[in-house]
């Protein structure tokens, strides 16, 4: 709570709201619940746009341009899911993966 608690001083001392706790209240209440999936649009919004190419910033070489490129495009849980399915399994079996279901797709 280090961002709002500054923002509370701020707030305090500048504007002088006095029902500062019932807004944190609110504002956590809307991050927390489901049914308002404030979480959700703060990181769709704000956070993935960092998260999205993160291996890219440290140079994570060990997987091959074309892997890379598939990492990518997926969301960061489905991206560290494959990731751990590579290197528990090898990127062979990750390629029969791919192919097993782009085969399956063409059925369709």
């Amino acid at each position: 709570m280090g961002i709002l608690g500054t923002m509370a001083r701020h707030l305090d001392t500048v504007v002088g709201i006095p029902i500062w706790p019932y807004m944190k209240l609110v504002f956590c209440l809307w991050l927390v619940l489901p049914m308002f999936n404030g979480a959700a649009y703060i990181y769709e919004k704000y956070v993935r746009q960092y998260v999205k190419n993160i291996g890219s910033y440290y140079g994570n070489s060990k997987y091959p341009e074309d892997q890379k490129k598939v990492l990518q495009m997926m969301t960061f849980d489905a991206r560290k899911a494959v990731e751990r399915y590579i290197d528990t399994y090898g990127s062979d079996a990750f390629e029969r993966v791919i192919k097993a279901a782009d085969k399956e797709a063409r059925k369709r």
